[in-house]
């Protein structure tokens, strides 16, 4: 190779490789989140939204400075019961709507700082991995709703994978 163009080359192909890198990472979007109310010494809750993202990632990790201990959760039938359970991860496929709501994947407050009232907002951080192992932060303002809100709001519809 002639070595007047191997810098050049060298220096396109570096280019080249951070703008896949930086195309490469999950950009996700967040639709309709919202906490359910809660009344006087209640201590815990969930919160439901939509996730979506723009490359194959994983929610890992949940915070809120609403509560001493926030997780993600799952609700599914075992032996004819409705039960709860801690999820270390949540599988976000490219381009898939993934629906947080009542009865499915949700993020659980528990050990709240005080009572939440319809209105209120609640900040809860997701932490999101994609395929490279990259991490970052999704930050989500949940907004309160009665603690007789529907599960789901009518008018939209999803899917909630895993």
């Amino acid at each position: 190779m002639n070595p007047q163009f191997r810098l050049p080359l060298l220096a396109t192909c570096a280019v080249l490789g951070l703008l896949s890198t930086a195309m490469a990472r999950a950009e996700v979007t967040v639709k309709d989140a919202w906490v359910r109310g809660t009344v006087a010494g209640q201590q815990a809750t969930g919160a439901f939204m939509t996730l979506r993202s723009t490359t194959a990632a994983k929610v890992v990790g949940v915070a809120s400075p609403a509560a001493k201990s926030v997780e993600l959760h799952e609700m599914k039938m075992d032996r004819g019961v409705m039960r709860m359970s801690p999820v270390r991860e949540l599988a976000l496929p490219a381009g898939t709507a993934i629906d947080l709501q009542p009865g499915g994947y949700h993020v659980m407050l528990t050990e709240l700082a005080r009572p939440l009232r319809d209105g209120d907002v609640v900040p809860i951080t997701l932490t999101v991995e994609d395929a490279a192992g990259h991490r970052s932060q999704v930050e989500v303002q949940a907004t309160v709703r009665p603690l007789t809100a529907p599960a789901m709001d009518p008018r939209h519809r999803g899917t909630h994978r895993n």
